[in-house]
């Protein structure tokens, strides 16, 4: 049996100002926006040229959702942005205004650098050092 994570569900507070900070800030692009009705929507995004997982944009409808949107995880990196072209990834990103929260560094697994979304989520921007 093979297994692997589908989407992963990503609380916003509304859908088009997430849709916009995610293709046109990261460059993801949309994999699927189907209204359900309700004022609800299947909003997926992802990077652009791949295959796999994907972030699911729900929508926060209750009020204990809405506490959480841009702290899904206590503070700590939600998601780990992974490229193959740390620099140029990084520069593009900084001129259409993602806001890095440090100078990148060098570890031993690999450029890193931490950045967050609209909502306050905290994410790696990671190429991975060459084995």
């Amino acid at each position: 049996m093979s297994q692997k994570i589908g989407y992963i569900a990503l609380l916003v507070r509304e859908y088009d100002e997430a849709i916009a900070f995610y293709t046109n800030c990261l460059g993801f692009r949309i994999v699927e926006d189907t209204d359900l009705g309700g004022g609800r929507r299947w909003v997926l995004v992802a990077p652009q040229n791949t295959e796999g997982t994907a972030l699911l944009l729900a929508k926060a409808s209750t009020p204990e959702q809405t506490e959480h949107i841009g702290n899904q995880t206590g503070g700590r990196v939600f998601l780990f942005l992974h490229t193959s072209h740390f620099w140029r990834d990084y520069a593009t990103m900084q001129e259409r205004g993602v806001q890095f929260m440090e100078e990148p560094r060098q570890e031993n697994y690999g450029t890193v650098a931490v950045f967050q979304d609209l909502y306050g989520n905290r994410w790696d921007l990671l190429e991975l050092a060459r084995t």
